[in-house]
């Protein structure tokens, strides 16, 4: 009689065990990844964030990320802006990280936070910066990258003197990773995706100066029929957006493919569109370089620092560059294009057109405590943007 009480008993209490450590697994196992449709981390403060597809991410807790910074400490910090801060780390195992922490007033907020955790962890093209996880303590966002040791792209063409460690060959070499990037996003991978940011600063370099495309935060992922989106929220760079983005905000690949060859023309010449300055004209690089082709004089264009550069490659990435930042956006080449272009020596490229956004500034610049106000006066529009410091 007592076995057959005792047995129930110790089937009961079996039970009992196996469903706590099926419990205590899941627990576990949830606080490393994020799967379906939140993001669960291994701190009751850090609160989740209801995504809208599944995500497969491990997802890191805050201690683990202060001790990887050195509790994000000046002296690991290799990046700020609009957006945040970005300080190198180094993870118990001893793997470089990137950790890019998110201002609160960034204007990068839940629903753009999202949008990059979702876009990078569903992409994977080795001129694509990495996601390796994400970390989530109350307000605090942070978005945990490889380490890109060699930083961005504007930090060398744009400095006379870091320029030099980036000769010709390699400067074709980025060009012509940077077009395999887009040409994944807009036609190669799972989800055709247009990045709305492309420019020089989003440009990271690793080891040996191979360029990944970072900073998705403002994409926008395109249905199988869709070919242009309108939107009343314009954002972006200024300098790099499309003519009919800036003005109508119709956005589109043809936009990601005008942002592509304003990069191509700041690599070749090493100088910045914005702010572009020459003592002859008030043109900026576009126009410079468009007043330069319609003289027969492109190859002037190309970084005086450059040395022993084969002129027939360099011209023709100043053609495949104009070709990219036409004004009418059905003029400009696909990326598919725009790769083969840059890889057959012996492709008849058609002659550019007048580029879009090709007179600079003229005077007017107010400045403030906060923020610049500069107005803008391009061939047809005046356009006045804020800008944080």
């Amino acid at each position: 009689m007592a076995l057959l009480i005792s047995m129930p008993v110790v089937l009961g209490f079996l039970l009992l065990v196996l469903m706590g450590a099926y419990i205590i697994r899941k627990r576990t196992s949830s606080s490393h990844i994020i799967q379906a449709d939140a993001i669960n981390t291994s701190n009751e403060d850090e609160d989740p964030i209801l995504l809208d597809e599944d995500v497969d991410l491990p997802s890191f807790g805050l201690e683990v990320i202060a001790n990887a910074t050195d509790n994000f400490s000046s002296t690991n910090k290799i990046g700020a802006g609009g957006f945040g801060t970005v300080y190198k780390g180094v993870l118990p195992t001893g793997q470089e990280i990137a950790v890019k922490r998110l201002s609160k007033d960034s204007g990068q907020g839940p629903t753009e936070f999202k949008n990059e955790v979702i876009l990078i962890s569903k992409l994977q093209h080795r001129n694509l910066v990495r996601l390796l996880g994400c970390c989530i303590h109350r307000e605090d966002r942070m978005l945990i990258y490889e380490y890109m040791p060699n930083r961005s792209l504007d930090l060398y063409i744009f400095n006379q003197t870091r320029s030099t460690a980036i000769d010709w060959p390699k400067r074709f070499d980025i060009i012509v990773g940077i077009a395999r990037g887009l040409l994944y996003l807009h036609r190669d991978s799972r989800l055709r995706i247009i990045h709305r940011d492309l420019k020089a600063s989003n440009i990271l370099l690793d080891s040996e100066m191979n360029p990944k495309i970072s900073d998705f935060g403002l994409a926008r992922i395109f249905g199988g029929d869709q070919t242009q989106v309108n939107t009343n929220r314009v954002v972006g760079t200024y300098g790099y957006m499309s003519p009919e983005y800036a003005i109508d905000g119709h956005f589109s690949m043809k936009s990601d493919v005008f942002s592509f060859g304003v990069v191509v023309l700041e690599i070749v010449s090493g100088k910045k569109n914005r702010g572009f300055d020459h003592p002859d004209h008030d043109l900026n690089l576009l126009g410079h370089a468009w007043k330069l082709w319609n003289e027969g004089r492109p190859i002037e264009l190309a970084d005086a620092l450059l040395e022993n550069v084969p002129a027939s490659e360099v011209l023709r990435c100043i053609q495949v560059g104009l070709l990219c930042v036409q004004k009418r956006p059905e003029e400009r080449p696909l990326m598919s294009s725009v790769l083969y272009m840059l890889d057959s020596d012996n492709a008849s490229l058609p002659q550019p057109k007048q580029p879009g956004f090709y007179v600079e500034r003229v005077h007017k610049e107010t400045d403030s405590s906060s923020s610049l106000n500069i107005s803008y006066t391009f061939t047809d529009l005046t356009v006045t943007t804020l800008q944080g410091r």
